[in-house]
């Protein structure tokens, strides 16, 4: 039997994450996020699945990844496994750390911020340069922050 999990949003734990990410950007930017009504679970399978990366950590003090969507994992070259063990800072080079965390913290006073760019970095070592990125708190049912999330659907690979 195989550890390597294909579809995590089966797990109860990522369906209810699910919803968080969906409300919470519904709550934060007034837009849905997916196009799609129905049960959680199903929610849950077509933000998985959805052509957009989409990607969120926890509230740790050095942040955890704790989802990303099957787009985000083929752009960073890893497993669910490997991309939920790894901390969010790991997603950027070491250069432009400091823009990253202003923008984090950014995020963090104002609920959400949209039009960022910046260039990320597989684990292989591929760089893309992500656009039009919204960054935004994840909130729990009582809002109160529980980490935050990225979503985006340009990127370009750099040669």
């Amino acid at each position: 039997m195989t550890s390597i999990i294909e579809f995590p949003w089966q797990e109860e734990a990522i369906i209810h994450h699910s919803q968080r990410l969906v409300n919470s950007f519904q709550y934060w930017t007034g837009n849905s996020l997916l196009d799609v009504n129905g049960v959680p679970q199903k929610i849950a399978q077509v933000l998985f699945e959805a052509p957009f990366a989409l990607v969120s950590h926890g509230t740790e003090s050095d942040p955890i990844f704790n989802y990303g969507n099957r787009k985000a994992l083929e752009l960073w070259q890893l497993s669910w496994e490997e991309f939920t063990r790894m901390p969010s800072r790991k997603s950027a080079e070491e250069v432009v750390q400091e823009e990253r965390d202003r923008l984090l913290s950014e995020a963090a006073t104002k609920g959400f911020i949209k039009n960022y760019s910046g260039i990320r970095t597989s684990s292989t070592g591929k760089r893309f340069y992500i656009e039009d990125t919204i960054l935004w708190n994840v909130l729990d049912e009582q809002n109160q922050q529980c980490g935050q999330a990225a979503f985006f659907s340009n990127w370009k690979f750099i040669v």
